[in-house]
C-alpha cells in the first residue's frame, strides 16, 4: 500500500560525505514526519534525524553539525547529507515515515519503515 525506497549507501572513508534519499510512494494523503534511524551491529535501533511536515527538525546528538535532514513534500522525499563521517556512524540507516493514507472512504494513520541501507565508514 504504502513503500519507501532508500538509496544512496555505501562505503565511504572517514571524513567522507554521502548523502542519502529515501521515497515514500502509495495512496499517501500526508506524511506528518519523516526521518531517518540506524542501526549498528549488536546495537539497537536509534533516531538519527526527523523533519515534520511543518519543518520542525529534531537531530541525534550525535550527528548534530555534521548530517542535515531535509524533505521535498511535493516527491514524498527525504534526503540525509552525511559528512565528517566517522567509523561509528557504521550502521544500516532505516528511513521512517508517519503518515495518512487514503482508505476509502475515510484516511488512517500509518508508520512505515524502509527496507535499510548499508553505510560502512572504513579506511
Amino acid at each position: 500500500q504504502v513503500q519507501l525506497v532508500e538509496s544512496g549507501g555505501g562505503l565511504v572513508q572517514p571524513g567522507g560525505s554521502l548523502r542519502l534519499s529515501c521515497a515514500a510512494s502509495g495512496s499517501i494523503f500526508s506524511i506528518n514526519v519523516m526521518g531517518w534511524y540506524r542501526q549498528a551491529p549488536g546495537k539497537q535501533r536509534e533516531l538519527v534525524a526527523t523533519q515534520t511536515i511543518g519543518g520542525r527538525i529534531n537531530y541525534a546528538d550525535s550527528v548534530k553539525g555534521r548530517f542535515t535532514i531535509s524533505r521535498d513534500n511535493a516527491k514524498n522525499t527525504v534526503y540525509l547529507q552525511m559528512n565528517s563521517l566517522k567509523p561509528e556512524d557504521t550502521a544500516v540507516y532505516y528511513c521512517n515515515a508517519n503518515l495518512v493514507v487514503v482508505a476509502s472512504p475515510s484516511y488512517r494513520n500509518l508508520e512505515v519503515w524502509g527496507q535499510g541501507t548499508l553505510v560502512t565508514v572504513s579506511s
